[in-house]
């Protein structure tokens, strides 16, 4: 399966990404995806739940920093960053419970009604 991309508008970067799956009764969906050394998805949260398996790499987020076999779930609604380290890709398994949105907390600060 060839890699395409996930182009995120709000940091202008895309992603490398494999879509498995996306279930479109309930809008949960299997990704392989892929931060290149160095980048982080910046403080953000989203309206699911989602988890992150390690294949390869350091997956650095808030909360620490996991290997390969390290499974992270990051619960609906909480803020978060998690990337690659300086020095090397990461490769995760990325699984949602629901359809994937993605809200940057510059936004929300830029602005004041609070809504996206």
């Amino acid at each position: 399966m060839p890699w395409g991309e996930l182009f995120i508008e709000q940091l202008k970067v895309g992603i490398p990404i494999k879509e498995f799956i996306s279930d479109p009764d309930t809008g949960m969906s299997v990704q392989k995806i892929k931060y290149e050394a160095g980048f982080t998805n910046t403080w953000h949260r989203h309206n699911c739940a989602h988890g992150m398996y390690v294949l390869d790499g350091i997956l650095q987020t808030h909360a620490g920093s996991f290997g390969p076999g390290s499974f992270v779930w990051f619960p609906e609604g909480i803020e978060m960053e998690h990337g690659a380290t300086q020095d090397n890709d990461v490769t995760v398994l990325f699984i949602t419970n629901k359809p994937f949105d993605i809200i940057y907390t510059f936004e929300e600060n830029d602005d004041p009604s609070g809504t996206v």
